[in-house]
């Protein structure tokens, strides 16, 4: 569908005129406007003075949050070896602003409740600095298999990844999350210029559908928040009934919660008190995203505080302060295992057998030479998960009883007589991680994202492959040719 060509559902457009009055002009005419394209900096990979030298392509800043892009619509950075690698996600330039009205802060417990396809996720665990628990939960199984693959790609590591029910996750986690993102299943009506289904699966039953269905959502979502958090309400429509309706009804319902304004009042604009017959309090310091006004698609806001003592986290102020704790922790020396700890860092710590600690410690340092800067990055406690072993989160409680597709990050697998590096844990590495990292040129690596055997030299063992210092995947090296480790489900030409 061309962007110039959209055209809108009858009852939608005598709805939106019906409520814009005298602006529904420009609104209407918005749809007649080129769409802006956008991605998003990967917080856990570099800096972005690294990030903005290795892209091939021009990038113009993202006005509502610091690591989001436009790129030209003649640009595909889909198929660039920095997709993936993990340099970025490719996300609607507007869908940005939801993490930034979460404000997420390194060591907290954060719910991503409906969280496919892994945009909103990710953006979060770039903000959390590989510090906390993000708990990302997609109820469709394939949707949650696409989030599964996004956040192993984008290196996340702290993020544990379900397939449930909201009803469940509220009773498995109650009063448990400092932040709860609800970007619920909406109508879709801001995706119109973006998306042909979007139109045609229109409807006004979808709209009191998806209300009523909104409902629910929060409801559940509700109780996993602790007293003092934060919930923030989000959709990508247009309608009252799904926005400031839903909102509005749910805090009739919880007098426990108040709306909370935000930074982000200066660049968006406000809800709107007049389309609906009971507006909460302080309903116009909800936001919405239009794409007449700025270089968007359609969005709503609601970030929701609720009352109680909050149990403050102080994450580190500084990167100097950042760097000056890193190298300090760094100075710790690898040490044998003892009371389940590994290699003398506390943060590692295993359930059930020390033999699997010790296993685990001496891979990692004997066959890939990782150093003490990718442990202090990474606590969490170690897990056997069927022939896969996962450093969990250790804010994690339990995994009992969870649907679950990652339980965090997967570090090895067992083989008969024989261990292997995970696929994630390759994304998971920065440069100077590994003294086996191997850099790729741009033809190299991508000959490797298609499965092919690459010439190494004298390389022995296994290897860590890289391009412009974003690690890709492994290899294991031996007489002079570089075998393709690169998962075989994930392999492309770019």
């Amino acid at each position: 569908m061309s962007d110039n060509k959209t055209v809108l559902p009858g009852a939608f457009a005598e709805r939106m005129q019906r409520l814009l009055g005298g602006e529904y002009e420009a609104f209407e005419a918005g749809y007649r406007q080129e769409r802006q394209y956008g991605l998003r900096r990967n917080l856990l990979k570099g800096t972005e003075e690294e990030f903005v030298r290795v892209m091939p392509f021009p990038l113009e800043k993202v006005l509502w949050t610091r690591e989001g892009y436009y790129y030209g619509a003649d640009v595909r950075p889909g198929r660039h070896v920095l997709h993936e690698a993990g340099a970025y996600y490719i996300q609607e330039p507007s869908a940005m602003a939801v993490v930034e009205a979460l404000d997420p802060q390194p060591g907290e417990k954060i719910l991503d409740l409906c969280a496919a396809p892994g945009g909103k996720s990710t953006q979060i665990a770039g903000r959390m600095q590989g510090q906390g628990l993000l708990v990302s939960n997609e109820i469709v199984g394939e949707r949650a298999r696409i989030l599964s693959q996004n956040v192993e790609r984008m290196g996340v590591a702290g993020c544990v990844v379900c397939n449930e029910k909201p009803e469940r996750i509220s009773a498995l986690f109650p009063s448990f999350f400092d932040r709860v993102l609800v970007d619920a299943p909406c109508s879709g009506e801001g995706m119109f210029r973006k998306e042909e289904a979007a139109v045609e699966e229109w409807s006004p039953e979808t709209v009191r559908m998806c209300a009523e269905r909104q409902a629910w959502i929060l409801e559940e979502a509700a109780k996993t928040v602790k007293p003092g958090g934060v919930l923030v309400y989000s959709t990508c429509t247009f309608s009252p009934e799904e926005n400031e309706g839903t909102v509005s009804a749910f805090l009739r319902a919880h007098e426990e919660y108040n709306i909370e304004e935000t930074a982000l009042e200066d660049v968006l604009s406000p809800g709107r008190a007049d389309w609906i017959s009971q507006p909460a309090a302080g309903i116009g310091h909800t936001l919405r995203l239009w794409p007449h006004l700025l270089r968007g698609e359609g969005h709503y806001i609601a970030r929701l505080r609720k009352r109680g003592q909050r149990t403050e986290v102080f994450p580190v102020q500084s990167e100097q302060e950042a760097d000056m704790s890193k190298s300090a922790r760094q100075n710790r020396t690898w040490m044998s295992v003892g009371n389940g700890v590994i290699s003398g860092h506390a943060e590692w710590q295993v359930t059930g057998e020390k033999k699997l600690c010790k296993l685990t410690k001496d891979f990692l340092r004997d066959e890939l030479e990782i150093g003490g800067a990718w442990m202090v990055r990474h606590p969490g406690r170690l897990i056997r998960f069927g022939e896969k072993i996962y450093l969990v989160p250790e804010e994690m409680a339990s995994l009992d009883g969870i649907k679950i597709l990652r339980p965090g990050l997967q570090i090895l697998t067992e083989k008969k007589n024989r261990l292997e590096p995970a696929h994630a844990l390759a994304h998971s590495l920065l440069s100077g991680d590994s003294e086996r990292m191997y850099g790729l040129t741009e033809q190299e690596a991508a000959a490797y994202l298609r499965g092919e055997s690459l010439a190494c030299g004298e390389q022995r063992g296994w290897t860590v492959l890289s391009y412009a210092g974003y690690a890709l995947g492994f290899g294991k090296a031996s007489g002079g040719q570089m075998k393709n480790h690169y998962p075989k489900g994930l392999r492309k030409s770019l």
